[in-house]
C-alpha cells in the first residue's frame, strides 16, 4: 500500500524522508560556501590578471587600472573566451543563471551536468574579471544549483526531491556570497521552488543556515554594507510610494531594453559565439568613460549608500552601468544581475534623495536599490529582506517593505513577464508565477464522496449479478463488491466476467488472493485529500474509487468519482469570481 495513505488528517504532507533530504541539504550548504569562495577568488584572480597583469587573489577594483584606451579591449577578450567556452563546452553557461535554474527545475527534472558546475564559475570569473558589469550571485546560484543537483543524482530521489536540493544549493551559494540567509530562503520561495511545503522549505533552510554558519570560515563576516539611517517621519510614507513607482518604472524600462537588445543580437548574421565579444566593445567603451562601472562594484554600492558620491558622478555611473549591463547581458555572456541592479537602484536613490522628505539622505539609495531589485525579479519580500541583510539597518525595514511592494505592483500591472521568465517564455515555456493551495488539497475525500453506495454482495452468483446490476438495469459503470461484514473485496464491471464465466459460481470466486493484493492500493481513505485521490485515479486510469474506513478492515463507506472532484474547484471558482454585498 502506498505510504501516502494516512489514517488521520494532518496540516502537512510530510514523512521521515524529509529528515534524509535535510541531512543531504546540510552537506550541500557547506559545498555552496566552498563554491562561493572559489567563484569570488576566480573573479579576483582574473581581475588582477586582466587589469594589473599579476597573478594575485587580492581584492582590487578594475577602476584603479592605468591601461588608458587599452582597457576597451579587455572586455572584448573576455567575451571572446566565454563565447568559445559556451560554443565548445556548454551553452547553458550563457545568461545570468536564474532563468536557467528555473528551466532545469520546471522542465528538466532538476538534472544539471558537471560541465555547468565547472564552466559556469570559470566563465563568469573571466567575464567579470575582464570588466563585465555583473555580480557573482547569478553564477553562484547556477553553480550552487548544479552542485545540489549532482549530489542529489547520486541518491534514489524523486524529481521533486532533486528540485529541493538543487534550490538548496542555489540558495546556499547566495547566502555565502552576500551573508543574507533569510533573503536566500525567500528567493527560493518566490522564484525557484514554486511551492511552499515542508518537504522543500526545511531542506532549503538547513542549506542556507549551514552556508551562513560556515561563511565566516572562508569569507568576511558581518554585513557587506553596514548602514544606520535615522528614524523616519510620516512624510516618508509618500516618499516611499514615489520611490517605489520610479524604481518600478526603471526596472520595467531596463527589462524591456534588455530583451530588445537580445533581439538585435539575434538578427546579426554571425554565430552567437561572437556576440559576447561584440557586447564587450560597449563594456570597454563604457569602462573607459566611467571606470567605476566595470566589474562587480561592491565598493561603488558602499559609496552610494553612504553618500560618498556627488550627484553628477552618481548620474554618470547610473547611465553607464545601465547601458553596458543591458548590452553585455543581451549579448548572451555569463554574469549576474543582483549587483548591477543594486548599483543602478542606489544611483537612482542618490539622485532622488535631495527631493524626498521623511528620511535622511542615506535611506533613499537603499530603498530605491531594493525597489529596482523587486521590480526586475518580481520578488518584493526577497528584495526588502535582502537590502536589510546587506546593511542590518532596522530603521529602514518599513520603508523597504512599502517601496518594494509599490515597485512590485507597478511591474505586475505593466509587464506580462519579468526578466526571470521572459527568456524561458521565448523558448516556448510559459510559467505562471502565482501559486496557492490547490482546491483539491483543501478538501478531503469524506467531504465530497457519495455516501449512498450501490454495493453487490459477494454471495450472489455471477448470473444473479449480471441480471440485477448489468444489462438494461445497469446504473453505474462499475460496482464495489462487499462481503457479509461490508468489507470491500474489489470492483467489478461488465468486462470483469468474461465470455466463459460460469453463471452458477458465486461472485466471490472472481476475487482470488492475487487479485485482492493487486487492488489493495485502488481505494481511498476518508482522511486523504482530494488531490491524492485524483492522482491515484489518473495513475491507474480509473473513473471512481471505493472509500474504505481503514486499510485493515476495508469496510466500504462510500465512493468518490471524477465528478465528485469537481466540487472543490466549483467552490474555488465561487470564492474567486462570485461578487457579493453582504452588508447594505
Amino acid at each position: 500500500m502506498s505510504s501516502e495513505l494516512h489514517s488521520h488528517k494532518r496540516d502537512f504532507a510530510a514523512n521521515t524522508r524529509l529528515l534524509r533530504i535535510a541531512m543531504i541539504a546540510a552537506v550541500i550548504g557547506g559545498c555552496g560556501t566552498l563554491a562561493a569562495y572559489a567563484l569570488l577568488n576566480l573573479i579576483r584572480l582574473f581581475t588582477n590578471l586582466f587589469f594589473y597583469q599579476s597573478l594575485s587573489f587580492a581584492a582590487r577594483s578594475p577602476a584603479g587600472n592605468h591601461l588608458g584606451l587599452w582597457v576597451i579591449l579587455l572586455p572584448v577578450a573576455g567575451g571572446l573566451i566565454v563565447g568559445l567556452i559556451a560554443r565548445f563546452g556548454s551553452e547553458k553557461i550563457r545568461g545570468h543563471g536564474i532563468p536557467e535554474a528555473i528551466e532545469a527545475i520546471l522542465f528538466g527534472k532538476s538534472k544539471m551536468s558537471a560541465k555547468v558546475a565547472i564552466l559556469k564559475p570559470l566563465s563568469s570569473g573571466i567575464v567579470i574579471g575582464s570588466g563585465g558589469p555583473f555580480g557573482a550571485e547569478g553564477p553562484i546560484i547556477m553553480t550552487g544549483g548544479a552542485i545540489g543537483s549532482l549530489i542529489a543524482q547520486h541518491f534514489h530521489l524523486t524529481a521533486a526531491e532533486r528540485k529541493t536540493l538543487l534550490v538548496g544549493g542555489a540558495a546556499a551559494g547566495m547566502t555565502a556570497v552576500f551573508g543574507t540567509p533569510i533573503a536566500a530562503v525567500l528567493l527560493a520561495v518566490e522564484l525557484l521552488l514554486f511551492e511552499l511545503r515542508p518537504r522543500s522549505l526545511l531542506p532549503v533552510i538547513v542549506a542556507c543556515a549551514v552556508a551562513g554558519f560556515t561563511r565566516p570560515l572562508l569569507l568576511d563576516a558581518g554585513p557587506l554594507f553596514p548602514l544606520q539611517t535615522s528614524a523616519i517621519g510620516i512624510s516618508a510614507l509618500f516618499s516611499c510610494v514615489v520611490a517605489g513607482i520610479l524604481g518600478g518604472a526603471l526596472s520595467a524600462l531596463m527589462s524591456t531594453a534588455l530583451y530588445r537588445v537580445e533581439d538585435l543580437f539575434s538578427k546579426l548574421p554571425i554565430h552567437w559565439m561572437w556576440w559576447p565579444a561584440l557586447g564587450g566593445i560597449a563594456v570597454g567603451i563604457g569602462g573607459y568613460v566611467e571606470p567605476r562601472a566595470l566589474g562587480v562594484g561592491y565598493d561603488v554600492i558602499g559609496d552610494l549608500l553612504n553618500g560618498n558620491l556627488a550627484l553628477q558622478l552618481a548620474l554618470s555611473l547610473l547611465l553607464v552601468k545601465a547601458v553596458i549591463w543591458v548590452i553585455a547581458l543581451g549579448s548572451g555572456t555569463s554574469g549576474g544581475v543582483l549587483a548591477p541592479l543594486l548599483i543602478i537602484g542606489a544611483g537612482l536613490g542618490t539622485l532622488l534623495a535631495p527631493a524626498l522628505p521623511g528620511g535622511d539622505a542615506h535611506l533613499w539609495p537603499l530603498v530605491c536599490m531594493a525597489a529596482v531589485l523587486a521590480g526586475v525579479l518580481g520578488a518584493p519580500l526577497t528584495a526588502a529582506v535582502f537590502a536589510f541583510g546587506l546593511t542590518h539597518d532596522a530603521n529602514a525595514l518599513l520603508p523597504l517593505l512599502l517601496t518594494t511592494g509599490v515597485a512590485y505592483g507597478f511591474t505586475v500591472l505593466t509587464m506580462k513577464r519579468s526578466i526571470m521568465t521572459e527568456k524561458i517564455a521565448r523558448r516556448g515555456y510559459h510559467i505562471y508565477r502565482e501559486y496557492g493551495v490547490d482546491p483539491l488539497e483543501r478538501q478531503h475525500v469524506d467531504e465530497v464522496m457519495s455516501h449512498a453506495v450501490a454495493a453487490i454482495p459477494a454471495g450472489l452468483t455471477i448470473a444473479e449479478t449480471l441480471a440485477r446490476y448489468f444489462g438494461a438495469r445497469q446504473v453505474h459503470r462499475c460496482y464495489p463488491v462487499v462481503d457479509d461484514n461490508q468489507g470491500l473485496m474489489g470492483m467489478v464491471e461488465r468486462s470483469s466476467f468474461g465470455p466463459q464465466a460460469d453463471g452458477g459460481n458465486p461472485l466471490s470466486t472472481l476475487f482470488n488472493p492475487a487479485h485482492m493484493q493487486a487492488s489493495a492500493s485502488l481505494v481511498a481513505l476518508p482522511s486523504e485529500t482530494c488531490r491524492i485521490a485524483a492522482a491515484r485515479m489518473a495513475t491507474h486510469y480509473l473513473e471512481r474509487l471505493p472509500v474504505v474506513s481503514d486499510l485493515h478492515s476495508r469496510r466500504l463507506i462510500g465512493i468518490i468519482s471524477r465528478s465528485d472532484l469537481i466540487k472543490p474547484s466549483r467552490l474555488f471558482f465561487d470564492e474567486e469570481q462570485k461578487r457579493e454585498r453582504l452588508l447594505s
